[in-house]
């Protein structure tokens, strides 16, 4: 029989008489309370903390300054997958932090616009379709969104599926949403004025887009890091030229924003430095990452911007955000 410590048995006991009570210190708990760690000895500590003083002060930003007017710009790219929608809404909830007054007009049918907002967009819902094709006022289907002071949308529901379909044949159907903000009393240099109206367009070139780019001054171009999503860049930029010289001289690519950018990847700079060498200073000097909170955010009604403020790409997006802000300065 093998030799066993006897103190070593008695030391072991196979049953407790007692059920000990063991309380576990959270990483928050040691960040701000616990004086004895400090952020030398404990780096997570130190993380934990600078994520507690990000989310505390997300909505307590200092505001920027306003525009003059009412900046008007589209996200566009007919490839999907690309960051679209998810740079709009971020941008647009960053905007609102920084104390902006935001409209976000989705155009997808898919109206995933309105899930990152946590907005209804049920069939039958007033949107969009209700603006380019019945003419309703915008300040009719306006809805503010939840948890963002200063933010508002026009939803997008499936009915807006059917809208290239019905204006067709109807006259002025490239103005219809031109038209739509050129009536609205908040679009302009009112007191009470939106700051930006961001135009979130279907993956296509279609009407719904041209719409857009009718009723836009600026245009936003998200473009993944990968060489698959220039393919279609030459395309969108031609339909930009053609949308200007016929129908809104005033158009201008103002921002190229690089998304789900891999700084391991030699690929990932690779594009980067091939759009900005083509592009130059349309390109925006904000990356934004390749991340985990950005993709979980809209599965919980949520923009990264309030899901995770201290993550890498909450920060990123209010980097962009002040970036595009100071863009109209010029």
């Amino acid at each position: 029989m093998p030799y066993e410590d006897e103190s070593a048995q008695n030391s072991v006991s196979r049953e407790t008489d007692e059920p000990v009570s063991i309380r576990l210190r959270t990483a928050g708990d040691i960040a701000s309370f616990e004086s004895d760690f400090t952020a030398e000895t404990t780096p997570l500590a130190a993380a934990a903390e600078h994520t507690l003083l990000a989310r505390g002060a997300a909505s307590n930003r200092p505001p920027m300054p306003r525009p003059a007017r009412t900046r008007v710009i589209v996200s566009a790219n007919q490839k999907g997958g690309v960051g679209k929608t998810t740079s709009t809404v971020n941008i647009a909830a960053a905007l609102a932090q920084l104390g902006q007054k935001v409209l976000v007009i989705d155009l997808d049918p898919q109206g995933n616009a309105c899930t990152a907002f946590d907005v209804d967009h049920y069939q039958g819902t007033p949107g969009t379709y209700e603006v380019l094709v019945e003419g309703a006022p915008l300040e009719d289907v306006v809805v503010p969104v939840p948890k963002l002071e200063g933010l508002e949308l026009v939803p997008a529901t499936i009915d807006l599926a059917g809208a290239e379909v019905e204006l067709v044949e109807e006259g002025g159907r490239e103005q219809r949403l031109k038209t739509a903000l050129a009536k609205s009393p908040r679009v302009g240099d009112a007191e009470d004025r939106w700051d930006y109206v961001l135009i979130d367009c279907p993956p296509s070139l279609g009407l719904l887009t041209v719409n857009a780019l009718v009723a836009s001054t600026e245009v936003m171009i998200p473009i993944q890091a990968e060489y698959y999503a220039l393919e279609g860049l030459g395309q969108l930029l031609k339909t930009v030229e053609m949308v200007r010289a016929a129908l809104n001289p005033s158009l201008k690519v103002s921002s190229m924003l690089i998304t789900m950018y891999d700084a391991r990847t030699r690929l990932a700079s690779q594009v980067a430095e091939e759009v900005r060498e083509h592009f130059g200073d349309t390109v925006m000097r904000t990356f934004i990452p390749r991340a985990v909170r950005v993709s979980e955010a809209p599965s919980f009604g949520q923009t990264v911007m309030t899901y995770d403020p201290g993550s890498p790409g909450a920060l990123s997006y209010l980097e962009a955000a002040k970036e595009l802000a100071k863009q109209g300065e010029k």
